[in-house]
């Protein structure tokens, strides 16, 4: 846990050195969101989750009414689950019986997220924005599952969204659609699905 600890924070650190560089050209804002949600319904499975993530938004471009921003986003995720549909791990599995017994207990799940996303801004007015965001990213998961192996994966995430800026800070409401898996690099790779809500502070560089 603390090598992924220290991975985020080393992120973070190198991340703010090389975009400050740009700051007078492209400007940024640094904040924190709080998000939480659980599974998509289903039979198979509960997945439950909450979450931290630090946000660093680089602003691209800018017109009358579109903004387009780059937004780096390291992550912590604190998950519960619980495999209810014991069948889905098949008979033709190797130790398959021992594995039905392990998988279906209740789990905490600590995953480590560094989402890259691109943002489209629309002002409705001068400080209030709606937007369309999509992200992807590298993540680790320390808990082996009978949906996802443990070790290397990725989160996608789409959200929709608003923001409305005060003087010297800006809070920001986000649902969005998470998606993790490890696109068959690993043995186990259903993933997991999950709606969520969440909500940040920003202020500027």
């Amino acid at each position: 846990m603390h090598q992924q600890f220290r991975f985020l924070l080393l992120s973070i650190f190198i991340s703010v050195s090389v975009f400050s560089q740009e700051n007078k050209k492209h400007p940024m804002q640094v904040g924190l969101n709080y998000g939480f949600g659980d599974e998509i319904k289903n039979t198979d499975y509960t997945y439950t989750n909450h979450y931290i993530k630090g946000q660093l938004y680089w602003q691209l471009s800018e017109t009358k009414h579109f903004t387009y921003v780059i937004v780096l986003q390291p992550e912590i995720n604190f998950a519960t689950h619980q495999l209810l549909n014991l069948y889905f791990v098949t008979p033709d599995e190797p130790d398959f019986e021992e594995k039905r017994e392990a998988f279906t207990k209740l789990k905490d799940i600590r995953e480590y997220v560094l989402g890259v996303g691109f943002q489209v801004r629309y002002k409705v007015t001068p400080k209030f924005n709606v937007y369309a965001m999509g992200s992807v990213g590298p993540m680790i998961t320390d808990t082996e599952t009978e949906r996802l192996s443990k070790g290397f994966a990725f989160s996608d995430v789409f959200s929709l969204g608003m923001s409305y800026k005060f003087k010297k800070f800006s809070v920001d409401f986000r649902p969005n659609l998470r998606h993790i898996s490890n696109a068959g690099l690993q043995s186990s790779n259903a993933g997991f699905n999950t709606a969520n809500v969440e909500f940040g502070v920003a202020v500027p560089l």
